[in-house]
């Protein structure tokens, strides 16, 4: 997955918005509804050579992943509970890339005010039945 990939993936998310608070060089992509405040779900600088983003991630998860993926670790700079840190060198699948992402994104929706996810139009697979 290459940086556009990456930032057109994100944005597709329902609610998802391209943000800058760190500066022009780290692409935070955040999800937003109704009055509630944007949280971030990714971060990234899409220009660095190799590519990496951070996501959010459950802790036991996270643990599973940075053991079973050496190009998974801690994300920098993040809460390493919280946060992994992917490297986008091709290794991993783009598939399993886009999986990560959408868990990061779930787990911030997740959080929001049950009117915010409603307006997302956002339900956990488990409450859809899958």
């Amino acid at each position: 997955m290459d940086g556009s990939s990456l930032r057109s993936f994100c944005l597709s998310l329902p609610g998802a918005f391209e943000d800058f608070p760190f500066g022009p060089d780290a692409s935070v992509f955040k999800v937003r509804a109704g009055a509630s405040a944007a949280r971030m779900f990714a971060l990234s600088d899409l220009g660095a050579e190799p590519l990496s983003v951070s996501l959010k991630c459950e802790p036991a998860l996270a643990q599973q992943l940075r053991a079973a993926h050496p190009e998974i670790t801690g994300a920098y700079h993040m809460n390493k509970t919280h946060w992994n840190g992917v490297r986008l060198d091709g290794k991993l699948p783009d598939g399993m890339v886009r999986d990560l992402i959408e868990d990061s994104y779930d787990l911030v929706v997740a959080g929001l005010p049950r009117q915010d996810r409603e307006a997302l139009g956002w339900q956990r697979l488990a409450e859809e039945g899958r």
